[in-house]
């Protein structure tokens, strides 16, 4: 496994680590043992950073990856603040304070090794006073660092001005190129580490879904398809799923021979510059440990890269593009 630095957080992590999004909640049910099973699963293949939140199963992940944390000696970075109402007023340095005690308690550690803004209003990513605030409980103790998570690449800039933001979580995949315009330069020059969410666009990129598919009533490929419950951008990547579908079609001519079209994906992903780590979920150990077999596959040619773009361009820039 290959990995890398990340000099504002002043350590190495996996290039492929996990998401813990669906050990909490809508992705259908996981089972606390299949949980557990993929954890173990991905830190057996070589992944070191585990990404998780307070919101996800209201605790449930947190408290998993907490059981796991305590057996296994890797990196953990969560998030806060989707747990109440969303407006900038909630961001506060009495609230900080109140969820990071949660999250400590649920995850059975004194300091926490990275927390991240979860995707807060977007005025939140412009106040001094949040970021005063965050400073505090890095000198207390509470967390080692800290970072952000974002929606827009905007945001993502915004939060890279501040000289402590050890971090920036963003949707990057090969249905969500924008961030490759001025978000990776920015973290890269700053020092900071870019965590590639959304990897496989909700699936759609692992090449299993077809028009027929159909997801669980409490997942959100289902239930937030029109952006009901958050932002669409976080289900499949915010395109519509037939279109979606007819990009996975032009992808899959890319693939090279004895390789998938997720490990496909998530090799592209580890092949952008300023990268530090990008972080698919797995509902099971076998998808766990097949997921890190991109970190060792050769780097993509430039026909392949070429036609990424060129699909992007032609079916997905028009729908997303000037909307994160």
């Amino acid at each position: 496994m290959e990995n890398r630095k990340i000099t504002r957080l002043g350590r190495e992590v996996s290039v492929v680590g996990l998401g813990c999004w669906q050990l909490g909640a809508d992705w259908g049910e996981v089972d606390e043992q299949d949980a557990l099973a993929v954890l173990h699963a991905a830190a057996d293949a070589g992944v070191t950073f585990f990404d998780t939140a307070d919101v996800y199963g209201d605790g449930r992940s947190e408290r998993l990856v907490g059981r796991f944390r305590a057996e296994r000696d890797v990196f953990v970075a969560t998030k806060m603040g989707r747990r109440v109402e969303q407006v900038p007023e909630n961001y506060v340095r009495a609230n900080f304070r109140e969820w990071n005690d949660r999250s400590r308690r649920n995850l059975g550690v004194e300091t926490l090794d990275l927390v991240q803004l979860h995707c807060p209003p977007t005025p939140v990513y412009s106040s001094d006073a949040v970021y005063d605030a965050l400073d505090e409980m890095v000198s207390e103790g509470r967390i080692k660092a800290y970072g952000v998570s974002v929606e827009t690449c905007e945001e993502a800039l915004t939060a890279l001005a501040r000289p402590n933001v050890a971090s920036v979580q963003i949707i990057l995949n090969c249905l969500r190129l924008k961030p490759l315009e001025r978000v990776l330069p920015a973290a890269a020059e700053a020092g900071a580490g870019i965590i590639a969410r959304v990897p496989l666009a909700s699936g759609l990129l692992s090449g299993r879904y077809t028009a027929s598919t159909t997801f669980a009533e409490n997942d959100h490929r289902n239930f937030n398809r029109h952006g009901e419950a958050f932002d669409v951008g976080e289900t499949f990547s915010g395109v519509p799923y037939e279109v979606g579908l007819e990009a996975v079609e032009r992808l899959r001519g890319l693939v090279p021979e004895g390789q998938t079209l997720a490990q496909f994906a998530l090799r592209w992903i580890i092949d952008q510059p300023g990268v530090s780590t990008v972080i698919p979920g797995a509902r099971n150990a076998s998808q766990a440990s097949t997921n890190t077999t991109a970190a060792s596959l050769p780097p993509l040619s430039a026909e392949a890269l070429a036609g990424v773009r060129e699909t992007y361009d032609e079916l997905i820039r028009p729908l997303v593009h000037d909307r994160w």
